[in-house]
């Protein structure tokens, strides 16, 4: 199914993740607000905003209700990368969530662990078609596009033999994850957990509360262990914003 978008607004937590796509945008203008710079123009032929939330769950929460109170978006996408949680999720591989949780969500014992308070529950789907969208997007991406944008070198130095796109559970929490430990207990919490990040969940909850559907999707960085933190920048300048510029433009276009 093809989703229209009378407006859509488009959140990333670094600027590496919109690399080009505010380049590309027609007719684009820069409103500031809240300390954040949001363009709005057109992408191929969509009404689109484009704005940079920063790390972490309050920051992303407020950049999505900025999009829907004052600039009218009718979707949010959440581009940006993740640590792989199941053992058949690798580095490269592109997650797209059908559900996001808050995983250090805990007002225990008044509410639930997991739960958010008042709202009677823990997870959040995402929109349907707009997941379906994505995730035909990502896959047209794997087959047709990702040898033209990485170059052999960095499929090697990144082991990016045959990526593989997922869709399922993603985990949020203002936490990087990469202990070990930590991971094997959000495992055992969370035993259909795909991945981990940091923003999702926050923005699912805030288009939840609004009425305005969304849809997150993550490109695998790292195992959310130990190794998360070596060459993570460097991932995400020549990987991870070369494959949300390429599906981005497909859904826009």
């Amino acid at each position: 199914m093809t989703v229209g978008f009378p407006r859509l607004g488009i959140i990333s937590a670094l600027h590496q993740e919109q690399t080009g796509l505010i380049d590309l945008m027609q007719n684009k203008s820069i409103l500031t607000r809240g300390m954040r710079d949001y363009t709005s123009g057109r992408l191929g032929n969509t009404d689109t905003v484009c704005v940079l939330s920063r790390i972490g769950k309050v920051a992303a929460a407020a950049t999505a209700a900025t999009l829907i109170e004052h600039f009218g978006v009718t979707h949010i996408v959440f581009t940006g990368v993740a640590g792989a949680m199941d053992e058949s999720v690798q580095v490269g591989d592109i997650v797209v969530a059908d559900a996001l949780v808050q995983h250090d969500m805990n007002a225990s014992p008044l509410f639930p662990r997991f739960e958010i308070p008042l709202l009677g529950q823990s997870h959040f789907a995402s929109d349907l078609p707009l997941t379906e969208q994505l995730l035909s997007a990502a896959q047209s991406f794997v087959e047709q596009d990702l040898a033209k944008v990485l170059s052999e070198q960095d499929r090697m130095q990144f082991r990016l033999e045959r990526p593989r796109v997922h869709r399922g559970l993603i985990g949020s929490g203002d936490e990087f994850i990469h202990n070990g430990d930590r991971r094997e207990v959000l495992r055992r919490q969370f035993p259909d957990l795909l991945a981990v990040e940091m923003e999702g969940g926050a923005v699912a909850q805030v288009c939840f509360e609004f009425g305005v559907p969304f849809a997150v999707i993550r490109t695998i960085s790292d195992g959310a262990n130990e190794g998360a933190p070596y060459d993570f920048m460097q991932f995400i300048e020549r990987v991870a914003s070369r494959y949300a510029f390429a599906i981005v433009r497909r859904i826009c276009d």
